[in-house]
């Protein structure tokens, strides 16, 4: 890191160190997420790292961006990840929205103000985006949209939503994209999720029943839903794998500093040949998937986003975090169980890190057909 990110790193550290997480196993109990911890994280700056100084942002990079979401993370994977989540929005909006949709939503998002939610999965359509139901029925002046979307990230509050919707035939050309306010007539909220981690971020259904929608916001023409949609998979992809990063740097600090002080049979448990390679596996796993996210993200930085290298980053990582959380908990033994020391929050956190923005498995067939290409055109 050069002297800028050093800095911005150790103060963004204290910062989350003193505000987020002396709260977390209290609020992770409860199921509480806090307003003004994220709008804390606004006025620090991190709220719109990427998104241009006109709109708010602070212009800085996805490698930037990445450090700062694994520091987050460290403290608290939930908030790192509403952060992600909202910065996807931003992205969307700044890269498929035109000036009026840019000027009316960005400036709340990047200041941390407000939250950004992404809505393209149903009960039905996870994986097979294409297959969405919820329709967008033309009428004058804009849209009603009918349907539901299921296990969205900040449900319940965000305040601007990216809702993908059918508006055509079957098939990926049938989808639209729109912007949705939180409160907009016809809009309501379903169930929350009881979910094994992310607690203390919102999961929530979505449910439009005749919801009007202005022909202002539509993004981009009828039938580019999903090239909005996927516009943004390659970032979000980098950005889980980032929280990752930080998911499992925090287990192995926690493991390490635990095995230096507990005893057994006169020894620290660090100075056995067992847990040493135990521990220096999952050292070198959690640095390889660190850099292999930062050459992700100097991918889009240098303006060529390499598909194949942000699924990569983000499979190996959040595999690497669920391994590395889950071994943590082994090197604790039976207070790594308990609430007490944080590692069963990490490890539980970790599970879903594996499936959103495209499951691992989904991961490994997108990279499959980039060696496909690549191996047949050299043929």
């Amino acid at each position: 890191m050069n002297d800028f990110q050093k800095e911005l790193i150790l103060n963004l550290r204290k910062f989350c160190q003193n505000s987020i997480d002396p709260l977390m196993e209290h609020d992770d109990s409860d199921g509480k997420f806090r307003m003004d911890i994220y709008r804390g994280l606004g006025e620090f700056g991190v709220t719109g790292i990427t998104l241009p100084e006109m709109y708010g942002g602070a212009g800085l990079s996805y490698l930037e961006y990445s450090l700062i979401l694994e520091e987050i993370a460290k403290t608290s994977v939930p908030y790192a990840v509403t952060l992600s989540v909202s910065g996807m929005v931003q992205s969307i909006l700044n890269e498929f929205g035109n000036e009026d949709q840019k000027q009316k939503y960005l400036f709340e998002l990047t200041s941390g103000q407000e939250i950004g939610a992404f809505a393209l999965s149903e009960s039905h359509a996870g994986s097979d985006a294409a297959n969405l139901k919820t329709t967008a029925k033309k009428v004058e002046g804009g849209y009603l949209l009918n349907g539901t979307k299921m296990w969205i990230t900040s449900g319940g509050i965000a305040k601007t939503y990216i809702v993908m919707a059918r508006t055509g035939g079957e098939g990926p050309k049938g989808v639209s994209a729109f912007i949705v306010r939180d409160g907009s007539q016809g809009f309501s909220y379903g169930k929350a999720e009881k979910k094994m981690g992310w607690k203390t971020s919102p999961t929530r259904e979505l449910v439009f029943e005749n919801c009007f929608i202005p022909d202002e916001n539509r993004l981009l023409e009828e039938g580019q839903g999903l090239k909005v949609a996927f516009g943004g998979l390659d970032k979000g992809r980098v950005a889980i794998g980032a929280i990752a990063v930080g998911c499992s740097q925090r287990a192995l600090d926690e493991a390490i500093k635990y095995s230096l002080t507990r005893q057994q049979f006169k020894q620290a448990i660090f100075d056995f040949q067992g847990l040493q390679f135990m521990l220096s596996d999952m050292a070198t796993e959690t640095e390889a998937s660190r850099l292999l996210v930062h050459s992700a993200a100097a991918s889009i930085d240098n303006g060529s986003p390499n598909s194949k290298l942000c699924s990569m980053a983000k499979l190996k990582a959040t595999d690497t975090a669920m391994s590395v959380t889950t071994d943590a908990v082994q090197v604790l033994g039976g207070v790594g169980y308990t609430s007490e020391y944080p590692v069963e929050r990490f490890m539980r956190d970790a599970k879903v890190l594996q499936i959103v923005e495209g499951t691992n498995q989904i991961q490994r067939v997108v990279i499959a057909r980039h060696l496909k290409r690549e191996y047949e055109s050299h043929a």
